[in-house]
């Protein structure tokens, strides 16, 4: 529950900073920036290049791409038929395709099911959520932050973004085969990616608008109703319904549906000019809202 626990304080702390104006207007731009050219990339290839995924574990690798993909086209449609903004629509794909696996996630799983669950999770987060984040998470925001996107400028923002340059450093380590990082390394990598939650948070928190302008209510209340409702009984659709799939691995996929929103999702938001106000305010009430939730469905799933 430690995770927990900092995920609120941190979300509360930036809030309260940013209430009492206790830091300069572009604290979180600063730490988003020292987000993405440092601690991310960081933690991309401390964990991505040692990541050897197996068969069994394809059901919780899947799940993250699987509501990304399906979010994408649901919130594209959606914003066309309602004429939303490109950056909102932009911002609603991040931020309710993307799930907090590793905070929300990993103590839910590990309660539920010991050791096995928190392995599913860590397949879930390091070849799911992290990689969606850094690859395709990175395509929406180059293509929906720009007036007129183009592919090629498309290409060269993916190539030219820190943790995607580190993602294919780690896929250059695994060529080498049986790669695992020297002492050293890990030391400096660990070392460096160790704040990377804290000041995640804290951006998101010093983003964040605990009141809902009336505008913005009908935006949250779409973009959560996915990711809090629809994305978990997709997932439950496929892999029971269609798969036939049961077990363990199939509840923690459900349960990881239906978690709240990744908080590099808003980070990478505020980077390509994503709406971040909405961007922050999916994360910092979707997080709470899911709680409640997720103890309903394990406790149904069960």
């Amino acid at each position: 529950m430690t995770n927990l626990a900092l995920l609120l304080l941190c979300l509360g702390l930036g809030a309260a900073l940013r209430h009492g104006q206790l830091l300069p207007a572009n604290a979180a731009g600063v730490l988003n920036q020292l987000l993405v050219l440092v601690l991310l990339p960081a933690l991309t290839f401390l964990h991505l290049a040692e990541a050897r995924p197996e068969a069994r574990m394809l059901l919780p690798m899947l799940m993250p791409w699987l509501i990304f993909g399906a979010g994408w086209v649901f919130f594209a449609a959606l914003g066309r038929r309602l004429g939303l903004a490109r950056g909102t629509i932009g911002a609603l794909i991040l931020t309710g395709g993307i799930s907090s696996v590793s905070f929300v996630g990993f103590p839910i799983f590990e309660m539920l099911y010991g050791a096995e669950g928190l392995a599913l999770g860590l397949v879930m987060s390091l070849a799911g959520s992290i990689l969606v984040s850094v690859t395709l998470g990175v395509v929406v925001g180059s293509w929906y932050g720009a007036a007129r996107p183009t592919w090629r400028g498309m290409l060269g923002n993916v190539l030219r973004f820190p943790p995607f340059l580190a993602f294919v450093a780690a896929l250059a380590a695994h060529a080498v085969g049986g790669y695992r990082h020297p002492a050293l390394l890990r030391g400096v990598l660990e070392r460096l990616s160790a704040p990377y939650p804290v000041i995640a948070l804290l951006s998101v928190g010093l983003q964040l608008q605990w009141r809902v302008p009336a505008g913005r209510a009908r935006l949250l209340a779409l973009g959560l109703s996915y990711k809090l409702l629809l994305a978990p009984l997709l997932i439950a659709a496929v892999y029971v319904g269609l798969l036939h799939q049961h077990g363990p691995a199939t509840t923690v996929c459900i349960l990881g549906a239906a978690i709240g929103p990744m908080n590099t999702a808003a980070v990478i938001a505020d980077r390509y000019g994503l709406d971040p106000p909405l961007a922050a305010q999916m994360v910092g009430l979707g997080i709470p809202l899911s709680l409640p939730l997720l103890a309903l469905l394990a406790w149904a799933l069960r």
